[in-house]
């Protein structure tokens, strides 16, 4: 909202006011500056520049940019009244006289220090999401259209351009590949991405970072790039917040809550968020064997508790340093239940009862200090986090038919210790017309999982059989970084590398396996990066980018315990695996139009010892299909991107997007090697409709095409998803009412030709409809009249936000 305030203002009064009001004088007058935060020293970007004459009349105007510069031409060479203006903070004002000895005048930096009663008077929700494209990434402002789409930050994503999530699978896709690493607040987790989310409710959900080509600066693991999803964290004079509570229902009903809240006195700011969600989620699948009479249909319950909760402090010491600590707490109570019943002719041959219970805790403490070492915005930062994470899991496997059969009726008490323990030292310092950032990173990851069963083994069996196991698993990562960027005119490139030292260790223990030696690794790697950005005009912009990306195995793809995931069907890792690395290049054009924006965006991938799957028929059981990986020479991936936004009429913002990509699949099945061209298509449109100040409705509807693998062809399938939110207590409390899939049409009927011909089919508890209510609380008497004036003057703002 800071960022489009500003531009509201310049649109509406500068067209109105400049074109008849200049004078006949020369206007070959420049203004140039630079707008800083008093407190945090950083450039403050779309801060809006009036320029004004003697009689108060609006002759020309601007807006800083990214790196918070400005620069107005064309004025008159006579004295200029000048109001430097963002929302939140206290405007500015100052007179200068341009002439003909002084055409030129820089205002050198320029401080704008935080308005305590403005900020106070304004509500912190937006009530439509912007979206602000930065040279290396694309933010999403999270307002209340995308906030009330979800109960939790997952289906909150799947509004999001470019994301997708399968739900039957936990997997979350970016540009067509699910190889993509998710953060909170800049910082990994233990738990899987869609457990992380499915814990966060949405609410608490300032903004959602896509960075498909990251910088040196960051992490280079995922080979889709990053989705980084930042909280809430208010710093508001006073004790302020937000309280959400409602509950979905489908089959089951799941209700769900959160809490956010700031308390800022002084020098100290405190800020917290909770969520908390529960309940049952049912998945119903079936196989059907086409060579055979061959059935499987497998019932799954998923009955959870999900608690969130974020508690942190800032403290001001004084301008130059400022001390900040979080913690972060998820916990995590699952009951899954899974039902599977097999028939071969029509006779049942497999009854399973399996029951698994979890108990998944992560707890994660931040600690921050930086130092600012000059007006400029020169600072040094240190910061270390870590994070632990339990996961103990209690299995009780059951064969109905057979109940002796030890192989088939068996208990697994099963422990997962993770942590990462992360160290960094920043440094940046703003340079002439640019910016140089330079860093150190240490990342110490520990993983410790062991599993004690009663099953009973199978020497016969062509693979490592079941027992009794412990994996230490150890992952040192140490790294250094450079990162310059620098504008000239129209212009801008940013440029750097990143350095890495990985470590591997791995240590097996057994105590009913064969011997298995240690796994280890000691891999050193450069990740260069590189963007350019030309601006053609204000309307028009085009950007190049290039990234090398890493995906390591994951503990699951290495270790060569067996996995049961069904009578049919065992997974087992594949120790030999090493990292696949990735050329990541990009191109997007993007231009503004009349009341919104049009973007175009291609890329290319070539992944090189690409990570995929062997697929193999088990010699002791003709009928059942083991999964494994292994390592292949390359593989090439490109995509094309179409998004736009755009305002048909003032009371209806669009949003379509269409996507198409090209992937390569390859895989060994049966020791022959298999290969997959697949051309995978997505579109979405979404509508927001405003048929009052204080009622909003949504409308959106998504299609995902055929997807194809070397195993599989998924069919296509089509969603419709209504909203509506109507505000109450003068703007601060809302009732939204969400329905999720109307049509029912997330049913993924799939065929498999490879190892087995099967049709199958999964059915998620996926339609539903969603009830809830939220208030927002604290200081302020004109929140109301605020938030009506930005909702009648949405607009497009400048090739940055739409």
């Amino acid at each position: 909202m800071k960022k489009i305030l500003p531009l509201l203002v310049f649109i509406i009064y500068y067209p109105l006011h400049s074109q008849n009001n200049r004078e006949s004088f020369n206007e070959n007058g420049i203004i140039t500056g630079n707008v800083i935060d008093f407190k945090s020293k950083k450039s403050l970007s779309y801060v809006n520049i009036i320029c004004k004459d003697k009689t108060s009349k609006i002759i020309s105007g601007g807006i800083t940019d990214q790196k918070g510069i400005f620069k107005i031409q064309k004025l008159p060479l006579d004295s200029i009244y000048i109001d430097i203006q963002f929302m939140g903070y206290k405007t500015i004002k100052k007179i200068i006289v341009l002439s003909k000895n002084l055409p030129n005048f820089n205002l050198k930096n320029i401080y704008l220090e935080e308005d305590i009663n403005l900020i106070n008077n304004v509500i912190v929700d937006t009530e439509v999401s912007t979206y602000v494209k930065k040279i290396d990434r694309l933010v999403v402002n999270i307002g209340k259209d995308l906030a009330s789409t979800g109960t939790n930050s997952l289906q909150m994503l799947e509004n999001i351009p470019s994301v997708y999530v399968d739900y039957q699978s936990g997997n979350i896709s970016l540009k067509g590949n699910n190889n993509v690493r998710v953060l909170v607040d800049g910082k990994p987790s233990n738990l899987s991405p869609s457990n992380l989310l499915k814990q966060i409710p949405s609410s608490s959900v300032k903004s959602v970072e896509l960075i498909t080509n990251p910088s040196a600066k960051y992490n280079p693991e995922g080979m889709s790039g990053i989705i980084n999803i930042i909280l809430k964290k208010n710093t508001t004079i006073g004790f302020n917040g937000s309280v959400n509570f409602g509950a979905e229902h489908s089959i089951n009903t799941r209700p769900s809550g959160s809490f956010d809240f700031n308390y800022r006195v002084g020098k100290i700011n405190i800020y917290g968020n909770y969520g908390l969600d529960l309940g049952k989620f049912e998945t119903f699948t079936f196989f059907n064997r086409n060579d055979k009479n061959l059935n499987q249909d497998l019932n799954f319950l998923d009955n959870s508790t999900n608690h969130f909760a974020k508690l942190g402090v800032d403290y001001y010491i004084n301008d130059k340093n400022t001390f900040s600590f979080f913690t972060i707490q998820n916990i995590a109570n699952t009951d899954f239940y899974v039902d599977s019943r097999t028939t071969l002719n029509n006779n049942l041959i497999f009854d399973a009862e399996n029951i698994f219970y979890f108990n998944t805790k992560e707890i994660t403490y931040n600690l921050d200090y930086k130092l600012d070492l000059s007006k400029e915005g020169e600072y040094l930062e240190f910061e270390l986090n870590y994070s632990k994470s339990t996961d103990p899991e209690e299995d009780i496997i059951t064969e109905n038919l057979d109940t002796n059969n030890q192989e088939y009726n068996y208990n697994n008490s099963i422990s997962d210790n993770s942590s990462i323990l992360m160290a960094n030292l920043d440094y940046s310092k703003p340079l002439k017309n640019g910016l140089l950032d330079i860093g150190l990173e240490s990342r110490i990851l520990k993983t410790d999982n062991s599993i004690i069963t009663n099953q009973e083994l199978n020497f016969n069996s062509t693979t490592i059989p079941v027992g009794n196991s412990e994996l230490n698993y150890n992952r040192d990562i140490y790294s250094a970084y450079i990162n310059v960027s620098k504008e000239y005119k129209k212009i801008s490139f940013q440029t750097g590398l990143r350095f890495e030292q990985f470590n591997l260790n791995g240590v097996f223990s057994n105590t009913e396996q064969l011997d298995l030696e240690p796994i280890s690794d000691k891999i050193f790697s450069v990740y260069p990066s590189a963007f350019i950005t030309y601006d053609t005009s204000e309307k028009n912009q085009f950007q190049w980018s290039y990234s090398k990306r890493v995906d390591r195995p994951s503990i699951d793809q290495v270790t060569p315990i067996q996995e049961w995931n069904s009578p049919l069907s065992i997974s087992v890792g594949n120790r030999k695996l090493v990292p696949q690395f990735t050329n990541s290049f990009e191109f997007n054009y993007r231009k503004k139009i009349k009341n919104g924006y049009l973007s175009l965006s291609t890329f290319y991938r070539k992944t090189d010892n690409k990570i995929g799957k062997i697929i193999s028929i088990d010699a002791t059981n003709t009928d059942r299909q083991i999964l494994s990986y292994t390592n292949y020479d390359a593989a090439e991936s490109y995509g094309v991107e179409f998004s736009s936004r755009f305002k048909p009429f003032n009371w209806w913002i669009l949003r379509p997007s269409a996507n198409v990509y090209f992937q390569d699949n390859q895989g060994f099945i049966n020791n022959n090697l298999e290969v997959a061209n697949n051309t995978f298509v997505t579109a979405r449109i979404s509508n927001s409709f405003r048929a009052s100040k204080k009622l909003r409705f949504s409308l959106s509807a998504s299609y995902r095409g055929n997807n194809e693998n070397v195993i599989s062809k998924i069919d296509d399938y089509f969603l419709v998803n209504v909203a509506a939110r109507y505000s109450l207590f003068d703007g601060n409390g809302a009732i939204s009412i969400r329905g999720r899939d109307i049509f029912d049409g997330y049913k993924l009927n799939f065929t498999t030709t490879n190892p087995f011909p099967q049709t199958g089919q999964f059915s998620l508890e996926y339609s539903a409809i969603y009830i809830g209510f939220s208030y927002n609380f604290g200081k302020g008497k004109n929140r109301e009249r605020d938030r009506k004036y930005r909702e009648e003057n949405e607009t497009e703002g400048s090739m940055g936000v739409f």
